[in-house]
């Protein structure tokens, strides 16, 4: 006999199923974060002018997309040191660039090698235990696949994305849409001719626009939308349905 825990999983997979589409750049809009809630992308985590990178309270990953083909990242990651637990090795990273949607489903991002930034602690190797490393950083990214759908235990949307090697990364939930980030221009430029260019001026003053008014953003967070709701009450008439089948067929 099939349990009724089942059947209700199996109506909820259908349904999230039903709003998987083909892969586009539209669904991918917005700034999605994991689970700590304490990372995210913009003027919060990177200070351009300052070259600033501001440690977040918790561990976790940001990516935000624009629906033109813009992209940017944040990672604060922590991984513990299996032969002494008292050096974990710590790296904050940012870049931001552009992405490339293929046919297959595939996201390559490309960033922006001038911009990239990372702050790393490893006090195990390093001559003095209380200092970190700063670099410049750019590292190229490509991820096999990815799903947007509706968490049915959070009701929230969630990107999951799959990996070069297929294996999952941990879930990003929708914050903000549209996305909170920097100009998506390069912001620290390394040519000497590109200083005087007037488009260049005119990012600096968004990024110092951006900086002043980091707590104030149009973009909302986003829990759920009429697409959403939509969704949920057509579940509501399918567990109804399953559950009338389940009193019947116990009868």
């Amino acid at each position: 006999m099939i349990h009724s825990t089942n059947i209700i999983l199996l109506v909820i997979t259908y349904l999230i199923s039903l709003i998987n589409a083909d892969p586009n750049m539209e669904e991918l809009e917005g700034t999605w974060s994991s689970k700590s809630n304490t990372v995210f992308t913009g003027p919060g985590f990177y200070d351009p002018v300052d070259e600033l990178l501001i440690e977040p309270d918790l561990p976790g990953i940001s990516y935000s997309f624009t629906k033109d083909g813009h992209y940017e990242e944040a990672l604060y990651r922590v991984v513990a040191n299996p032969k002494n637990h008292s050096c974990p090795v710590a790296s904050v990273t940012y870049q931001h660039g552009t992405y490339e949607l293929l046919s297959n489903g595939s996201l390559v991002l490309t960033p922006i090698a001038v911009d990239g930034r990372q702050l790393l602690s490893d006090p195990c190797n390093q001559e003095d235990p209380n200092k970190s490393s700063y670099t410049r950083y750019v590292q190229a990214t490509w991820f096999k696949t990815y799903q947007v759908y509706v968490d049915p235990y959070h009701g929230r949307w969630t990107l999951q994305i799959y990996q070069f090697d297929g294996s999952k990364m941990q879930p990003l939930y929708l914050a903000y849409r549209p996305p909170v980030m920097l100009p998506t221009v390069a912001l620290n430029p390394t040519d000497e001719a590109s200083e005087t260019d007037s488009s260049l001026h005119n990012a600096r003053r968004r990024i110092k626009r951006s900086l002043e008014n980091q707590y104030r953003t149009n973009a909302k967070r986003s829990f759920s939308d009429e697409s959403f709701d939509m969704y949920w009450w057509g579940s509501v008439v399918c567990l109804t349905l399953a559950s009338s089948y389940m009193f019947l067929f116990k009868k």
